[in-house]
């Protein structure tokens, strides 16, 4: 197996997974902040969308921060989005041959700092940095009253035994 068949297989899990997660939020909590300098429940999922978009710019080449659309109102618009995106992404991640898979792509080190790296570094990275996003929204769901999920072993809320 590649790496990067291994890197598709392990997202694809981490996607399903994130659904879950999505899934599980209570859908009239979305406004929820545990913290004034934290984002909002909506803004923290809506970021997983934005996590996916990224996917295009690393296989274009072209890292571009700039202004990202603002989350929609519901909780299903979010998910539908983040479906969708992923499904797309990954059409576009298959479709990269090995060369492009391995080649270089500038990447922010630090401010107003880039560094080369290998674009399927930088995607085990966005998909990293997405599982370390999931693990906050974790949290904002089991404070705003929701139901934890399994995500790598059983919960509080889904025991295994």
């Amino acid at each position: 197996m590649s790496e990067k068949e291994m890197y598709l297989q392990g997202w694809e899990r981490e996607a399903q997974t994130t659904v879950k997660v999505l899934k599980a939020f209570p859908p009239d909590k979305l406004d929820f902040k545990p913290h004034e300098k934290s984002r909002s429940a909506r803004d923290l999922a809506w970021t997983f969308v934005g996590e996916e978009a990224m996917v295009e710019m690393i296989v274009k080449g072209k890292i571009d921060f700039g202004g990202s659309p603002q989350a929609p109102a519901t909780m299903a618009e979010i998910l539908s989005a983040y479906e969708a995106t992923h499904k797309g992404m990954v059409e576009k991640v298959k479709s990269m041959s090995e060369a492009d898979y391995n080649s270089t792509i500038q990447f922010p080190v630090g401010p107003k700092q880039m560094g080369d790296f290998r674009k399927a570094d930088v995607l085990w990275m966005m998909m990293m940095d997405a599982i370390h996003h999931r693990g906050q929204f974790s949290v904002y769901l089991r404070m705003a009253g929701g139901k934890v999920p399994s995500i790598y072993g059983p919960s509080a809320d889904e025991p295994w035994m």
